[in-house]
């Protein structure tokens, strides 16, 4: 089945009543980066109330709506300090769904992210994207974005990071903040 996205998309940010669609959304996003095993829609529910909505918010989510659909999300943090001593909205997850990419969903979302970075005194946008997902690096292309290789991509994660964790002590990173 071929939906068509209509001129009517509309792009706004994430509400909590939102939580159901952008659930069903990421569930596609995860299938997509090929995770076989999908957490309970009400415990993806819980993580998604904490992540955008918790007090101070872990992230933000700009959300493209085609009539009553989700098209798409773009997830996003503000990150200090770039350059000149500003901020940065670092765009951590863009995701349309299958049936809406090639009919100017992503796009929508990226001029929002421009917004939203200008209205905020950002100095610039930032993003990955997976060197093994050669459509986000086409579509960025398309936009006129070029790869920065001056950047090299660092993660901590797993085993190692709890292998690290246990490394430094709670007392000692509260004792690291006061130096």
């Amino acid at each position: 089945m071929i939906v068509r996205v209509t001129t009517e998309v509309t792009v706004g940010p994430a509400r909590p009543e939102h939580c159901a669609a952008i659930a069903e959304l990421l569930d596609q996003l995860d299938s997509f980066y090929g995770a076989r095993n999908s957490e309970p829609v009400e415990q993806r529910m819980d993580r998604i109330r904490d992540g955008l909505f918790a007090s101070p918010p872990a992230a933000y989510a700009l959300l493209a709506w085609d009539g009553e659909r989700l098209a798409g999300f773009a997830c996003y943090s503000f990150l200090w300090p770039a350059a000149g001593r500003t901020r940065s909205l670092f765009l951590k997850e863009l995701y349309v769904a299958e049936t809406c990419r090639g009919k100017g969903v992503g796009a929508r979302l990226m001029e929002a992210l421009r917004l939203t970075a200008l209205e905020h005194g950002c100095s610039r946008v930032e993003w990955t994207t997976d060197d093994t997902n050669p459509s986000a690096m086409r579509f960025y292309q398309a936009m006129g974005y070029a790869p920065k290789p001056s950047k090299i991509f660092y993660r901590m994660d797993g085993d190692q990071l709890r292998r690290a964790a246990r490394v430094a002590s709670p007392g000692d990173l509260g004792q690291a903040q006061q130096n």
